[in-house]
């Protein structure tokens, strides 16, 4: 994801001139022609996050478009003052790009994890949230959010789904009707729910716009006394007010799963730390059934 990620942002440079990239000492050599002839729209600021958004604000504020892009854990904590003081409470355009949410980056211990993004960053008002779960789908999510006049989070990954899915910015892909529960999958979360669900007579739907959430896609699915599970890549609870928000009128089971709330302390790759938190298609298996 973050290869095809680089490679949008290059064509957005060549094709807007309002574009500019402000980095933190991540991805360089993927806009190394840029900064080495000094590319006045590309900056690498170093390991200084704070200052990264601060600079962003400054790009905004002059006018342009800028994209902003580190690693999940030091944009959307680290920085999370500098967001919503810098961009949201201005009501700046940026679109904030980060790779390595929950634990992508299990291998260099828990600094390295931020299963928290996304909760964060909604506490920004009016901040849109795209959670691609294939690098083709970054490209049209990538370029919607650099076309909207508000802070946009981008969360690429390490997970993917086997295949690209039709996604429309801001709306719900189901991806199979049924009469059981509805099943939302969030980004890279699909083709294991997918395998959880096999058997099960769910609808199950593809969500890779967290907000703007579409409610009224939810609410096309949902009956009156229905259950509806969210899968997502991030801490459980997350999405929750979104859901309560959207089925407010007709009373509802919604339960999430997702990353346990606890400290991960340990070493090890998505997969070795997926498996204990539940999030393999095993254990998100489990988990539906208990509540089916």
């Amino acid at each position: 994801m973050r290869d095809r990620f680089a490679r949008v942002a290059n064509d957005l440079l060549a094709e807007d001139p309002h574009a500019a990239v402000v980095l933190a000492e991540i991805s360089l050599d993927r806009f190394a022609e840029r900064l080495s002839a000094g590319d006045p729209r590309v900056v690498n600021v170093g390991i200084m996050e704070q200052a990264m958004v601060g600079v962003a604000a400054g790009f905004a504020l002059e006018g342009f478009r800028p994209i902003v892009h580190t690693i999940a854990p030091f944009l959307t904590e680290r920085a999370l003052e500098q967001v919503k003081l810098d961009l949201g409470y201005q009501r700046l355009a940026a679109t904030l790009v980060a790779h390595g949410g929950s634990y992508d980056y299990g291998t260099e211990g828990t600094t390295h994890h931020a299963p928290g993004d996304v909760q964060a960053l909604l506490s920004i008002p009016g901040i849109e949230i795209a959670v691609p779960g294939h690098p083709d789908e970054v490209e049209t999510l990538l370029r919607d959010a650099h076309g909207r006049d508000a802070v946009s989070y981008v969360r690429l990954a390490e997970q993917r789904n086997a295949d690209p899915r039709p996604v429309v910015p801001g709306k719900l892909h189901v991806i199979r009707h049924g009469a059981g529960p509805v099943v939302l999958a969030v980004g890279p979360m699909l083709d294991r729910t997918l395998t959880a669900c096999a058997g099960l007579d769910a609808t199950i739907a593809y969500v890779t716009t967290v907000t703007p959430f579409d409610a009224d896609g939810l609410r096309a699915l949902v009956a009156p006394g229905a259950t509806v599970i969210a899968v997502g890549p991030f801490h459980e609870g997350t999405m929750a007010f979104l859901l309560s928000e959207a089925l407010a009128d007709r009373p509802s089971r919604i339960v999430e799963i997702g990353v346990p709330r606890r400290t991960v302390a340990g070493y090890g790759t998505v997969a070795e730390l997926d498996a204990p938190a539940g999030l393999d298609a095993g254990g998100i298996a489990r988990r539906v059934r208990r509540v089916v």
